[in-house]
């Protein structure tokens, strides 16, 4: 039974506006694909700085269709550390994942390793922004451009999250998630974005059933006209889930903020307690902290069990690895020391907007308590 002192992993930040906007959608009688889904495109386009940002069912469907849209059956470059979907939309697209290390400090990708991967079957390249922070994009970057590899930005955690003022998925495909737990929600839901004019096209079309034209843009002309040009998914997002999604854009920046001044008051209150590695904020990124997590290098377990029995909803991302999990063993030829060690030190705190400082103090002061330091 959930205890209401609890202070859960994260929530959801939902006000009367995503309700109204609801309602009115609801109301309208347009519930699939509609206007609502355009301009809440329109609205993230804008926002990341690209040319077309394409609304879909989830993060993974957009990894997915990144992939299948390059006709990708090669090798893809891509973290072990991260959640299992990153790696599952590489093989079902039909492409094989090559498992990276990352850095210590932050958890991203090394660009260091990658050229240690290289071969003639390498095509892609699948980044994963950990935790609200963005990779060193201008090595990766580079390095795909010069070895001519197909760019994949897994962005699900990363939203508003920047590098020398530039966002995240605006180097390459961009893929993101509105799950729950997300900087901001829709409910289910994903976005893709892309400057690719011909590839745009390609993912709206793949999204739904393989026919460009939604009813909407049917509207003025044969609306009962529907062909396929080539064999595609419904993978699209609803108007309603977009409804809540124009909303909740509304007031990322804002969300964004707020995450930003709850992590440095954490920071700034544990910076002394030597059994503990925090976050390292970077003067060149924004950190945007999807999760607030902190390394253990001695007995993390016991640490997030005694948390939770406080009511504190400690968790751990992520633990095992893709690389270690059973349905990936078979693709575990590399050795990835960096990720198996974060992978056991790796220590998630609640994270969202609306943490109140009676809240993070409690946070701390359970830590310390579980540390024996009070």
């Amino acid at each position: 039974m959930v205890n209401m002192d609890d202070i859960s992993l994260c929530k959801a930040n939902i006000a009367k506006e995503e309700y109204d906007a609801i309602k009115d959608v609801l109301d309208s009688g347009w519930l699939t694909h509609g206007p609502k889904t355009i301009e809440f495109e329109e609205m993230f386009a804008n926002y990341i700085g690209v040319k077309h940002a394409i609304a879909m069912n989830s993060c993974t469907s957009a990894l997915f269709l990144a992939l299948l849209a390059n006709d990708i059956t090669g090798d893809v470059l891509v973290p072990s550390f991260t959640f299992v979907a990153s790696a599952n939309a590489i093989v079902t697209a039909g492409a094989n994942p090559v498992f990276v290390d990352i850095n210590y400090s932050d958890c991203n990708i090394n660009p260091e390793e990658l050229e240690k991967y290289l071969t003639p079957n390498t095509q892609a390249i699948m980044v994963v922004h950990f935790a609200g922070q963005v990779c060193e994009m201008d090595k990766i970057s580079e390095f795909a451009l010069r070895h001519n590899l197909v760019l994949i930005e897994d962005s699900a955690e990363t939203i508003g999250g920047t590098l020398n003022g530039r966002k995240s998925g605006n180097w390459g495909i961009g893929c993101f998630s509105f799950f729950p737990t997300k900087n901001i929600t829709t409910g289910e839901g994903g976005m893709l974005s892309t400057d690719n004019d011909e590839f745009a096209e390609k993912i709206r079309t793949l999204i739904g059933h393989g026919i460009r034209k939604t009813t909407i843009h049917r509207e003025k002309s044969a609306v009962w006209h529907r062909e396929a040009s080539i064999p595609g998914y419904n993978f699209r997002l609803s108007n309603i889930n977009a409804a809540i999604g124009v909303e909740q854009m509304k007031k990322l920046d804002y969300f964004n903020q707020q995450r930003n001044e709850h992590s440095s008051y954490l920071i700034d209150k544990l910076k002394n307690v030597e059994e503990i590695e925090l976050p390292i904020p970077n003067e060149n990124k924004y950190h945007v902290y999807q999760m607030f997590t902190i390394k253990v290098q001695k007995n993390r377990d016991r640490l997030v069990h005694g948390l939770r029995n406080k009511g504190i909803g400690a968790s751990v991302h992520f633990d095992p690895p893709v690389h270690l999990q059973s349905a990936y063993l078979k693709y575990n030829v590399n050795s990835l020391p960096v990720t198996e060690k974060v992978s056991k030190e790796i220590l998630t705190l609640p994270m969202f907007p609306q943490l109140t400082k009676q809240q993070l103090d409690r946070i701390i002061n359970s830590l310390l308590k579980c540390l024996n330091h009070v």
